[in-house]
């Protein structure tokens, strides 16, 4: 296949593979944003009643996240090895068949806790997947991008994972308003996890219509391609992975934390019921969706380094009144405060793409990303919706999940004050 072109800052990919692979990202932000907002839910079907359940149910979402990093290093080296595309290809076909499988499991009534052990093993086979797909195509709108657009279409990716929570929270506040919490609790929540399985399936057919990264294709004329790309990422490129874990810290604990555990903080403090906290997160992943592409312009404009400063100043000064405001159940006041918090996090996602795997020269990059973001993401994005329950059911202190946010971001702001800026040409 052709379609790669030329421009002053070398080859870039044709817009149809930018935009296929993009829009790809759709799919794995769908599948773990729906299991988070569908957490009480399922811990009633494979977990029992009870807080015991729920906590059992956000622990498996950490577990499968903990898979992350393996499943990055495994399709990092692939993609390193053999090629962006195949890579991106095999990662996509697993998630498919693992949504597909949660769509099918039998239940706790039907086949006791055997039910809530096969949930947990195919979280894991999902986490394992979505590790190397998110590093995949962030290295692949990267290297196909034009210099000067770099952070726009990189952050593309981002937006794109946000229209897949905008689809997650819109499917599940939808069949809970059409089905009710008992039908839904019975059999309906299949629903949004079979929607899951055919729209991964539509983007495996799409996706095999996309050129290779032209970085990989100049990796092979030029015979640069590593032999052994996680040795060679960790020999050479070491304080580039701090760097992208530092970032990427930042970028999951504004996600995970501040985007996607809202619907459950709001439920168990006893703000909102589900069903009006799931559209409340509906609307905040709207705004996400139009904020992550103008930071990603902004960064082209202004550089990585000034933007990611700025949001991390703002990100240990605000969440922790933003939750605090939350829990005192003013729908009016709920909703701005997750509007603004979805909106910081869309921004640190949207630069934090571009500048952690521009650490990184192509040689490895993929490799790179799993040793350093796809790790921060595992500790920062999965564990901290776990924790923060853990502790607010602990403490009562509403405040809490952002006071966990601030204390990261004060954390990487001196990484952040060193960043090399690499804003410009390729080097």
């Amino acid at each position: 296949m052709t379609g790669a072109g030329k421009s002053g800052s070398g080859a870039v990919l044709s817009r149809r593979s930018l935009a296929i692979a993009a829009f790809s990202t759709v799919v794995e932000w769908y599948d773990f944003t729906l299991y988070l907002y569908l957490a009480t839910i399922l811990s009633r079907v494979f977990f029992g009643q009870g807080a015991a359940g729920l906590l059992i149910t956000l622990g498996g979402f950490a577990v499968a996240y903990l898979m992350r990093p393996v499943g990055a290093l495994a399709f990092g080296h692939w993609g390193d090895r053999f090629g962006r595309r195949p890579a991106m290809l095999a990662a996509m076909g697993l998630m498919t068949v693992a949504m597909l499988a949660t769509a099918l499991l039998p239940t706790r009534a039907q086949i006791g806790p055997a039910a809530g052990a096969l949930l947990l093993a195919i979280r894991c086979v999902m986490g394992f997947s979505v590790g190397g797909e998110y590093t995949g195509v962030v290295a692949y709108l990267l290297e196909g991008a034009p210099s000067h657009r770099r952070g726009l279409v990189t952050s593309l990716a981002a937006a794109a994972s946000e229209v897949g929570a905008l689809l997650a929270a819109g499917i599940s506040a939808l069949t809970l308003g059409l089905l009710g919490e008992a039908a839904v609790t019975d059999w309906g929540w299949r629903i949004p996890f079979l929607f899951g399985a055919l729209l991964a399936g539509s983007v495996l057919l799409a996706r095999m219509q996309i050129d290779e990264s032209p970085d990989f294709l100049r990796q092979r004329r030029s015979g640069t391609v590593p032999q052994q790309p996680l040795r060679h990422a960790w020999r050479h490129h070491r304080p580039r992975i701090l760097r992208g874990f530092a970032i990427s810290a930042l970028g999951s604990i504004t996600y995970y934390v501040g985007i996607t555990y809202v619907p459950v903080f709001l439920t168990s403090t006893g703000a909102m019921t589900e069903a009006k906290a799931l559209r409340l997160a509906t609307l905040a992943a709207v705004a996400v969706i139009a904020v992550t592409p103008l930071i990603g312009m902004l960064a082209d404009r202004w550089g990585r380094r000034p933007v990611l400063l700025a949001l991390a100043l703002a990100s240990g000064i605000m969440p922790a009144l933003l939750f605090a405001l939350m829990a005192g159940g003013d729908p009016g006041l709920a909703l701005a405060c997750a509007i603004v918090l979805a909106a910081l996090a869309g921004g640190v996602s949207a630069v934090g793409a571009v500048a952690t795997a521009e650490q990184f020269p192509g040689e490895g990059r993929l490799s790179g990303l799993a040793f350093g973001a796809t790790t921060a993401t595992a500790l920062f994005g999965g564990l901290t919706p776990f924790v923060s329950q853990w502790l607010l059911a602990r403490t009562g202190w509403a405040p809490l999940p952002g006071a966990l946010i601030a204390v990261v971001a004060v954390a990487v702001l001196p990484v952040l004050f060193a960043l090399p800026e690499t804003k410009g040409p390729r080097r």
